[in-house]
């Protein structure tokens, strides 16, 4: 039988040397590589994806959850959350519980190094465990929705006419807070409007938003309920909300709800671009950038079929090619270019009236 490939995530060095000499030292497993955080860890499976992840809460670039979800979302994996965080009963072994993880090991606050050691054969029994779960059983709990649990999708007189006022949805996952700084920071002071989905945890957006506020030209700001959407300025869906285009007359503005997740994301990329195609038509650009998973694929060719310009992120330049990968599949990319020329794709595509 072939030995149990593991990936141990956690931004403290030590815990990853103990670990993985832990996990080495039983002949059915193989830590096959340790990294600091998700973004790293990223990398490493796209050279070799694991059968067991044993993964940390707290760390930098990406928390542990988000990236459990990341996981769930793309590629179904058995995770063994191992944090002094998910202290049984607790909120956040609850939502690492929620989100597929399959065994939860509570890490002390101090004698960490000791704790681990001691506790070697429940970490490697939760390992070898973990790696016989049924993840079909799991991810049958965690069925992914689509938008369709917030809106229906656009029949096909649904498109709106074209107006004066133009709109740009841009949807974004892992390495996106990078990448939309490049964006954003490139544009000139006078710009169409922008509605934008960055899966983040809530509370985070609002620092975000108001960081790039500070290094842009346009207004860039945490969307609020029937925020208005206007040329120079970029609405931000708050995280745990989903925001969707609303127009009334030639104006646009933004809805900000509560509602299930949708592809497991609140906000849902899908659930912005199925609302832009609905409402904004072919006065609309998707834009479809760096991203783990799927979201935003299906709405992005809704938009597409509404008459919409569309454009994906290439591969060279993503941090993760697997929103825009997925898009391009599914025939809603039109355009691909690197990150440095998402900008002017922008301006140039929203120029003028937009006739196809």
């Amino acid at each position: 039988m072939s030995r149990i490939k593991v990936l141990v995530v956690d931004d403290s060095a030590v815990v990853r040397q103990v670990v993985t000499n832990i996990l080495g030292a039983d002949p059915d497993i193989e830590v096959i590589a340790a990294a600091a955080d998700p973004i790293l860890a990223i990398a490493k499976m796209n050279v070799q994806w694991p059968d067991v992840i044993v993964l940390d809460i707290e760390m930098p670039r990406m928390d542990g959850i988000t990236f459990l979800k990341k996981i769930m979302a793309e590629h179904p994996t058995p995770v063994v959350i191992c944090s002094t965080l998910a202290e049984a009963g607790t909120q956040t072994s609850m939502a690492a519980l929620a989100a597929g993880a399959v065994a939860i090991i509570t890490k002390p606050k101090v004698g960490l190094k000791q704790f681990l050691e001691d506790d070697s054969e429940d970490i490697i029994s939760a390992v070898k465990a973990a790696a016989k779960s049924n993840m079909s059983a799991v991810m049958r709990v965690h069925a992914k929705n689509t938008a369709d649990v917030i809106m229906p999708a656009a029949d096909k007189h649904g498109a709106m006419i074209q107006t004066t006022d133009r709109v740009v949805a841009i949807g974004t996952s892992t390495g996106g807070t990078q990448a939309l700084e490049v964006v954003l920071t490139m544009l000139p002071r006078v710009t169409p409007g922008m509605v934008i989905v960055q899966h983040m945890p809530e509370k985070f957006t609002a620092a975000f938003a108001e960081r790039l506020n500070g290094l842009c030209q346009i207004e860039v700001k945490e969307a609020q309920n029937n925020d208005r959407v206007i040329n120079s300025r970029a609405l931000i869906a708050p995280g745990g909300k989903h925001m969707l285009l609303r127009r009334t007359g030639a104006q646009y503005y933004v809805e900000v709800m509560d509602g299930p997740l949708v592809n497991r994301h609140r906000p849902s990329v899908d659930v912005l671009f199925r609302s832009v195609a609905k409402c904004a038509g072919a006065n609309a650009l998707g834009v479809i950038m760096t991203g783990m998973g799927d979201d935003g694929a299906a709405g992005l060719a809704e938009m597409r079929n509404a008459g919409a310009r569309t454009v994906g992120q290439d591969e060279a330049t993503c941090v993760v090619y697997g929103m825009p990968k997925e898009a391009v599949k599914r025939g809603g990319v039109e355009k691909t270019v690197p990150l440095g020329a998402i900008a002017r794709e922008i301006m140039q595509q929203m120029s003028g009236v937009m006739v196809r």
